[in-house]
């Protein structure tokens, strides 16, 4: 009943938007802040690293060895990958432009900033995010993806030859079998 209250009422699609914009704002601002201040992950992922030792690691063995292994070597590529991954996810979230794929990259970022033991904001925005992408297309009603999502729907039905009834339905065509 939530679910579909949120896919199709309006008053969710205003509600939806007004996370959006907030969620988008505070994800651009992060993101170019890092842009244009300089911004480097090492520091920040040493410490997710130690707080896996202890009694009550902050952060699970599992995931330190992924940060030690993996994104400590190829610190370079997050320290480029991190900002500017902010900062489109904003930008989608406020345009309202691919808004469900824009909440899904922002609570994977979330998701990793929790599992390094990182709690700030990260837990308050991923609960947010979980509402956009559970509300789907509504949550870019009012955006971009009102025009964006039915443009690209119509590209994809001309590649694969599927034409859309009066009614909404699809219709594939039948090639004509040779023998």
């Amino acid at each position: 009943m939530f679910n579909n209250w949120l896919r199709t009422n309006k008053v969710a699609m205003w509600l939806l938007t007004f996370i959006r914009v907030y969620i988008g704002y505070e994800w651009m601002v992060a993101g170019w802040g890092k842009l244009t201040g300089g911004f480097e992950a090492g520091g920040f992922l040493q410490g997710a690293i130690a707080k896996a030792a202890g009694d009550h690691p902050a952060v699970q063995g599992w995931w330190a060895a992924f940060l030690e292994h993996a994104a400590l070597p190829g610190v370079k590529l997050f320290n480029f990958i991190i900002p500017l991954g902010e900062f489109l996810v904003g930008v989608g979230l406020i345009l309202g432009t691919f808004t469900t794929f824009a909440a899904l990259m922002g609570l994977v970022m979330n998701a990793a900033f929790l599992f390094s033991g990182t709690v700030s904001t990260n837990a308050q925005m991923l609960l947010l995010e979980v509402l956009i992408i559970v509300a789907a297309a509504n949550a870019g009603k009012i955006g971009l993806d009102h025009w964006v999502l039915p443009y690209l729907r119509g590209l994809w039905n001309k590649m694969t030859h599927r034409t859309t009834k009066g009614d909404g339905t699809t219709h594939t065509p039948f090639k004509k079998q040779t023998a």
